[in-house]
């Protein structure tokens, strides 16, 4: 007998330690670190950078009441009671590019080991830690390479060297960092509409000689994009990639989760089968104005006071806010967009009309057809 399991298995986040992307120093003064932290974070600012760090304060007072102070600037200040916990972390993180770590308090799953001579027996008791050193940075010219370094990292000085000074190679290391966990794109083309206005599955509308939702499967493939469809389970479609929705009545919202339960490690661009005016250059401008820092890069058209979710790349960052709207009762996607961190790329709004009664059809067919 198979051994009982008592959890679905889902496809797990492929995170650090305690972020989706995570570097550790190791080595030096914890002020040091701090202040080369700092100095990087102004030569990325166009990243969403976070440092965790350890407080240093000995005694510290249980706060009976936790504390949030709003700047109307946009800043906040919080003091509340909580410990380290993995799991609290990756979503307190789920938004960073890069979380940088005081790796004398925490481990990072990547590290950056400095050379610091005062500090070897400090190295020592963490050797373990560096299992995954992404280059070194000496910390005066004279810094060394501890013997014990080199016999547990055979490798190690071949890595690349930098000076504690040269602030902008390492930043620029660090970006390397950041863009190797930028998501591959693939496609989701929704098909999962009840299409009750239109009184037939409109993803089998004909525009173009064929089954529209066809249609925009090879529009998305043409772009390199591995597609698939999304489709309720009583819908009798026979294509290999297909994601059944698993978040039940929410329409787009719940195949946009679906989406993401099947695969959290991907960026996914979405498009609704009811949109027949979206060419090859809507596609190319979402693509190429994507900006992976943000939740989404979403399409709104210029006379529109809102931006369309529903041709739109929703990163892999954009999971957790979609499931904490979902907590609260909220299943439209545009409210998620809306209170979002997002990047918009207006278009023509006769790009982006959507077909939803007989009529409407019959009119794009005539202006599709001449």
């Amino acid at each position: 007998m198979g051994k009982h399991q008592k959890h679905a298995k889902l496809h797990l986040r492929d995170n650090d330690n305690f972020a989706p992307n995570e570097v550790s120093f190791v080595g030096t003064k914890c002020d040091v670190i701090s202040n080369l932290v700092s100095k990087i974070s102004q030569e990325l600012a166009q990243y969403k950078l976070a440092y965790f760090d350890a407080s240093h304060n000995d005694s510290i007072a249980s706060e009976t009441l936790e504390k949030f102070v709003f700047h109307h600037k946009g800043t906040v200040k919080i003091e509340m009671n909580s410990s380290v916990n993995k799991f609290n972390q990756r979503v307190q993180f789920s938004q960073y590019d890069l979380l940088f770590i005081n790796g004398n308090h925490y481990q990072g799953a990547k590290q950056i080991l400095i050379l610091d001579n005062q500090k070897e027996a400090s190295v020592l008791k963490r050797l373990d830690q560096l299992n995954n050193i992404q280059f070194v940075i000496k910390l005066t010219e004279d810094s060394k390479y501890f013997d014990f370094l080199e016999q547990h990292n055979p490798q190690i000085k071949n890595l690349i060297c930098y000076h504690i000074d040269e602030v902008a190679e390492i930043s620029k290391h660090i970006e390397n960092l950041i863009k190797e966990k930028i998501a591959p794109v693939q496609g989701l083309v929704l098909a999962g509409g009840k299409s009750t206005r239109m009184g037939t599955d409109k993803g089998t509308l004909n525009f173009y000689g064929k089954n529209q939702r066809d249609v925009v499967i090879e529009l998305l493939e043409k772009h390199n994009l591995k597609t698939f469809l999304s489709v309720r389970e009583e819908q009798e479609i026979g294509i290999e990639n297909k994601i059944t929705d698993k978040f039940f009545g929410l329409g787009p919202f719940g195949a946009i989760c679906s989406a993401f339960q099947e695969n959290p490690d991907v960026a996914w661009l979405v498009i609704a089968t009811d949109l027949p005016f979206v060419n090859d250059d809507v596609i190319q401008l979402l693509l190429k104005h994507r900006n992976p820092s943000k939740a989404a890069t979403t399409i709104k058209g210029k006379n529109k006071q809102f931006p369309e979710p529903l041709i739109a790349i929703w990163e892999p960052k954009s999971y957790t806010l979609l499931l904490n709207y979902l907590a609260q009762g909220y299943s439209c996607p545009r409210k998620v967009l809306i209170n979002s961190d997002v990047e918009i790329v207006e278009i023509d709004d006769d790009f982006i009309r959507n077909i939803n009664t007989p009529e409407e059809f019959k009119d794009a067919h005539k202006e599709i057809n001449g």
